[in-house]
């Protein structure tokens, strides 16, 4: 038996070939995706399956299941990375025991071993990657899951699909909604990728449920840097945040960016988090003190004051501009009742629906009534708590982020507040 992995965990591989095979209860089909630097194939020459059973370096040999005899000496330059891919037909993992991959060298000798687990309704995974370093090659657990099919795996790494038969389903009706690609996807790595599209699939689903697919709105976070925020800046709450508001963006904002603003007694506009550079721009810019990016945050104060913010972005509507969604994400506070009831009247007659998020224990004040608000011409608010964000699965948290905005949307064209 050779060095057991578990995900995440590589090994340099020293043999001249290697064999990759899996042992699985299932009936699985082994497939192989040669990949640049940007994780795409440079033709569908680079995708290895019963088809098309050989590639330079590569070679799909028979048997059931079959195995992948890989010779990295023999691969292309531009290559850095071999994709071992599993998939099912007409069955999910979860159904089966957790299949094992294997890496052996010519002679039949194990060298690594990896049990793949926590499958469930996936009918793809990349199993094992083998991947170039310097000189040298080494293999990677991968065990990501793929819930969006192989024909959208193939797809997502420049494989053109057409009517010729492929392994699995790639034929087979959709099981998902179709999302949005925007642009700087092709920039993540594999493991963001498909987190990222996991979650823009959740959001798809929730804007067909409400029949508000294809809908295209301008998207707007603002994010609370109050001293009573502490703990959750300390702990990267707030950073895992952006991130799962950043899927949001994509199915929704043209050009899938996310206009961001921090507030305490002022507030300030950051710049606008594009896709590829989510996590760069919250280790950039998420910060309670200190001058960061040219920003002194300590001149924010360190208590809250909703109105400058909330009246910067009321500012940038227009009645009749297309819609706005503003994502409000705070510990609590809006103790200035009277005033802030009376912009969310004036804001009821412009083009923005305004979601607030409670995050952690606090008293919410004024938000936990803002639905029962009267002299509005439309409801153009809501608001939940979290107290743990990080225990609350995407499913969930997009079915509550995104519930009541294409109601207000649909009584806002009705009210002939946007178009």
């Amino acid at each position: 038996m050779g060095t057991v992995l578990v995900k995440g965990q590589n090994g340099p591989v020293a043999a001249g070939r290697v064999v990759v095979s899996v042992r699985t209860e299932a009936v699985v089909d082994v497939s192989a995706l040669l990949v640049t630097e940007a994780g795409t194939v440079r033709s569908d020459a680079d995708f290895v399956f019963f088809n098309q059973p050989v590639a330079p370096g590569v070679e799909l040999t028979s048997g059931s299941p079959a195995a992948l005899a890989i010779s990295p000496a023999d691969l292309p330059d531009e290559i850095a990375q071999v994709r071992a891919v599993l998939t099912l037909d007409d069955a999910t993992f979860g159904r089966f025991a957790p299949p094992v991959a294997t890496v052996a060298d010519e002679l039949g000798n194990v060298l690594y071993e990896y049990e793949i687990e926590g499958l469930d309704s996936e009918s793809v995974v990349i199993a094992l990657e083998l991947y170039r370093r310097g000189p040298q090659w080494k293999v990677r657990a991968v065990g990501q899951g793929y819930a969006g099919g192989f024909a959208a795996l193939v797809t997502d790494h420049g494989v053109v699909v057409d009517d010729e038969p492929s392994p699995s389903a790639a034929t087979a009706p959709p099981t998902v909604p179709e999302v949005r690609t925007v642009p700087g996807e092709s920039k993540l790595s594999f493991e963001k990728r498909a987190v990222l599209d996991l979650r823009k699939r959740e959001v798809a689903k929730i804007l067909i449920d409400q029949n508000a697919m294809g809908i295209r709105a301008r998207v707007v976070l603002v994010i609370d840097k109050t001293g009573s925020m502490q703990k959750q800046y300390r702990n990267k709450v707030v950073h895992r945040v952006v991130e799962r508001m950043i899927p949001i963006a994509t199915q929704l904002d043209d050009d899938g960016t996310l206009e961001a603003y921090l507030y305490a007694l002022s507030y300030t506009k950051l710049p606008d988090i594009e896709v590829a550079e989510g996590d760069r721009w919250s280790e950039t810019h998420l910060h309670l003190s200190g001058t960061h990016a040219g920003i002194d945050y300590g001149a924010l104060g360190g208590r809250n004051d909703e109105l400058p913010i909330m009246r910067a972005v009321i500012d940038t509507l227009r009645p009749g501009d297309r819609p706005t969604l503003v994502l409000f994400f705070t510990d609590g506070g809006f103790a200035k009742k009277p005033e802030i009831t009376a912009l969310m009247r004036e804001a009821a007659r412009l083009p923005a629906f305004w979601q607030f998020v409670g995050l952690g224990k606090a008293n919410y004040g004024l938000l936990r009534s803002i639905d029962e608000m009267d002299g509005r011409l439309v409801d153009n608010a809501g608001f939940f708590a979290l107290d743990d964000i990080d225990s609350v699965d995407d499913a969930q948290l997009y079915a509550r982020l995104l519930g009541e905005f294409p109601q207000w949307l649909r009584a806002a064209r009705a009210a002939g507040v946007t178009s």
